[in-house]
């Protein structure tokens, strides 16, 4: 009623003199002052409230401005530009938030914790022959990981007193250590746990960047482990020179005895390698890691684990070296089959056995073999398989010690004449026999024109005759009547991977390049009609009927078989490879490749495919040798004596793991142990060992000089 009232005053007319116009303002903010209202809060009739109006075009304005910012692209400067300091707190700590999550997840994926469980050197591997007999051994000498609460405490105190010494109490950085090895030279900047990290989960280089991700590793362990797991995988992982990781294998090696039992002056040389082991390895340089020690010791009576009068009384360790490695550390065989016996260990700390297919006979008369053939200045390799695929030796150079480089199995070489078994068996399974003919004249037309050797030709020859006699002219017209295709296809059948060029009619005369494995792989898959076949290092296992069904074999006819066999026996009892031929059947091929570059044998006889190869290393050419020359003689030689050598019997080998790990106690100077119920006991004296029985009025003495039976004094 109040609004009709004031509209209706509004519109009255104006008693005179009292001034009003009636007229009737638009804006509510000019109505006057209603008399029957409370005054507060209202202003008098006439003035505009200016001061809210503009706030509310202030929220306005303020809201089109957000809304144009909101619209604006990200990496605009004008999207960041007037945001209030609440807003940025938020998200910057949200992005530290995520980061950290991120960070992480990236460290449980990059360095998960178990690695720190795991050696950090490839535990040592002893491969034996088929009979047993150690050929070589390889990788670091590591042992079981130790228990920080099974080690006298002195052990832990002389790693803690030079490498840490506030291990116990800081959060995997020390700032304090790091001031103080700056200023005394003492002591390493990086904490035991900063040591962990760098050698278990990153690489050895020296930058700013290596160290702030050792730093941040280290917070990540201290937050995962307590503090004696992080120092018993630190102790069970450092290197202490010799080839010796970990405190285990450490203190078996240099004093032949258990860590449990170390002593205070052999724990603080121990201690001491750690910060240069090669420098200081005491079997070598025991000056420096006398000197090293002498400062280790310095430092726990500096931190109070020793009195100056304790470590006074401090011997010099002797040092006891028992193990001795008389076998080499790689051969070509070893280096070869190492990898592959690695793939298939378990992850830890034992040491161990791997028999291999090698044969220690055959592997000694290869190498006498190809040692006394006249090779000049070329090198040789000689690989030989049982037709399964399984290496019985391997030669892959004249002399590895002066180059390791294994020719057998990393030289990439042309196999020249020997390809030409793909192609004619490829042409046998199109539908050719050995008895057909095919044109032998010179190849006058076209951008490539081979020749046959010593430019012997005719006008028509059967495939066996030119297989045997290595015609290259036929061998290249047989490729293009077959079809590059069909000569790939069936070399990949036979196992070869190496990259084939199709359609290059080269490809006939062994130009591509493949290794000597390889090759020799091939082969055998003809030698057991069954391919492909995979040279292994190991005995095959037993394989399950899941393998038996999906595993891809192929072979050939008997038809075809039977013909490949009669080409290859053709080549070494009558054609180019007749210095290789034996009184057994025999099977092989030459192979020589341009300007005498490459010279090959490969042939199998009895239960042995064996592939010879002599060449120089720098490619450069050979005094015309060819391959049914001093190949074919060394493969001969070998095949001779291998086929008339018995099968390998295995033998007792001596225990290839080493020395007996000597017992987990200590005998004191004086100390005597009962061996009886009778009263006899050992004493230890420290001249000797001294067996007595009580009632027997004599001793047995044991020393230098021998035995000695001496009277014993009567009891008082």
């Amino acid at each position: 009623m109040a609004l009709f009232e004031r509209f209706w005053r509004r519109f009255a007319p104006a008693a005179p003199g009292d001034g009003e116009s009636g007229f009737y303002a638009l804006y509510e903010s000019q109505r006057p002052l209603d008399p029957d209202e409370d005054a507060v809060g209202f202003r008098p009739a006439g003035s505009p409230d200016f001061a809210t109006w503009d706030a509310r075009l202030s929220q306005l304005d303020d809201q089109v401005v957000r809304e144009e910012r909101r619209r604006l692209p990200w990496w605009t400067r004008e999207y960041w530009r007037g945001r209030r300091k609440r807003w940025w707190a938020v998200r910057i700590v949200a992005a530290m938030l995520a980061a950290f999550f991120v960070l992480f997840a990236w460290l449980a994926i990059t360095a998960p914790l178990s690695k720190s469980l795991e050696p950090i050197a490839a535990p040592q591997v002893t491969l034996l022959a088929s009979d047993g007999t150690p050929i070589a051994r390889s990788g670091a000498i590591v042992d079981a990981p130790v228990e920080v609460a099974k080690l006298p405490p002195h052990v832990v105190q002389a790693f803690l007193a030079i490498e840490d010494r506030r291990f116990y109490s800081h959060w995997g950085v020390d700032p304090r250590g790091i001031a103080r090895a700056a200023w005394t030279g003492r002591g390493g900047g990086s904490t035991i746990t900063q040591q962990l990290a760098k050698f278990t989960f990153l690489t050895p280089e020296q930058s700013l960047s290596r160290k702030a991700r050792e730093a941040l590793i280290a917070f990540w362990i201290e937050g995962w482990l307590n503090k004696d797991q992080i120092l018993e995988r630190y102790l069970s992982n450092a290197y202490f020179g010799d080839n010796q990781y970990g405190l285990r294998a450490a203190s078996l090696h240099y004093f032949y005895r258990q860590p449990e039992n170390l002593l205070p002056h052999q724990a603080a040389m121990l201690a001491g390698l750690l910060q240069a082991p090669s420098r200081y390895a005491p079997t070598k340089h025991y000056d420096r890691a006398k000197a090293r020690m002498d400062m280790v010791i310095a430092a726990m009576v500096e931190v109070g684990y020793l009195s100056q009068a304790e470590a006074d009384a401090l011997p010099d360790p002797r040092l006891d070296v028992r193990a001795r490695n008389d076998l080499p550390t790689g051969t070509y065989f070893a280096d070869w089959a190492l990898p592959m016996a690695r793939d298939g260990l378990e992850t830890g700390y034992a040491r161990q056995v791997v028999p291999t297919t090698l044969d220690s006979q055959l592997q000694a008369l290869a190498s006498r073999v190809t040692s006394r053939a006249a090779l000049g200045n070329a090198q040789v390799a000689l690989v030989a398989m049982r037709p399964t695929g399984e290496v019985v030796a391997m030669v892959g150079g004249k002399d590895y010690a002066a180059s390791p480089f294994n020719r057998a199995t990393q030289a990439r070489r042309q196999p020249g004449s020997t390809f030409k078994l793909f192609v004619y068996l490829a042409a046998l399974e199109a539908g050719w026999s050995p008895a057909d003919t095919i044109d032998n004249t010179a190849i006058e037309a076209g951008s490539y024109r081979p020749k046959n050797a010593r430019e012997r030709y005719s006008d028509l020859i059967t495939l066996e005759d030119a297989f045997a006699t290595s015609s290259n002219v036929a061998a290249v017209r047989l490729f293009n009547e077959i079809g590059s295709e069909r000569v790939i296809r069936t070399a990949r059948s036979l196992g070869v991977t190496s990259p084939l060029a199709e359609g290059d009619p080269s490809l006939a005369l062994g130009t591509s390049t493949m290794t000597l494995l390889e090759l020799t792989a091939a082969y055998a898959g003809i030698a057991a009609n069954q391919f492909p076949v995979r040279p292994r290092a190991f005995a095959q296992e037993e394989q399950g009927w899941w393998e038996w069904l999906t595993a891809r074999e192929d072979s050939a006819s008997q038809r075809n078989h039977e013909a490949i066999e009669q080409m290859l026996r053709a080549a070494i009892n009558r054609g180019t490879g007749e210095a290789a031929e034996l009184p057994i059947a025999n099977f092989g091929k030459t192979g020589t490749t341009q300007n005498y570059r490459d010279a090959l044998f490969v042939g199998y006889a009895g239960d042995l495919v064996v592939g010879v190869w002599v060449g120089n290393d720098d490619n450069s050419p050979l005094d015309r040798v060819t391959g049914g020359g001093l190949p074919a003689r060394i493969w001969k030689d070998f095949m001779r004596s291998a086929l008339a050598l018995p099968a390998p019997k295995p033998s007792a080998a001596p225990d290839p793991q080493g020395p007996v790990q000597p017992l987990d106690i200590d005998i004191e100077e004086g100390e005597e142990i009962p061996l009886g119920e009778d009263g006899t006991s050992l004493r230890v004296e420290e001249d000797g060992l001294i067996l007595s029985q009580d009632g027997v009025p004599i001793e047995i003495r044991l020393d230098e000089s021998g035995i000695r039976v001496e009277p014993t004094e009567p009891p008082d």
